[in-house]
């Protein structure tokens, strides 16, 4: 049981430093999908009630 939970920890980690460390090699992020998913929530939100 303990070593699961730590191989899980450790995939967990090691996948969240590949994306922390692509940031400062070529400087992306997902902000421009973040932003998009927001548009649509805000879009979803306005057409609530709304018969179409």
């Amino acid at each position: 049981m303990l070593l699961k939970v730590l191989t899980s920890s450790l995939e967990q980690y090691q996948s969240l430093v590949k994306n922390i460390l692509n940031y400062f090699d070529d400087r992306s992020t997902n902000a421009l999908t973040e932003s998009f998913n927001a548009k649509i929530k805000a879009f979803r939100a306005q057409l609530r009630g709304v018969k179409l």
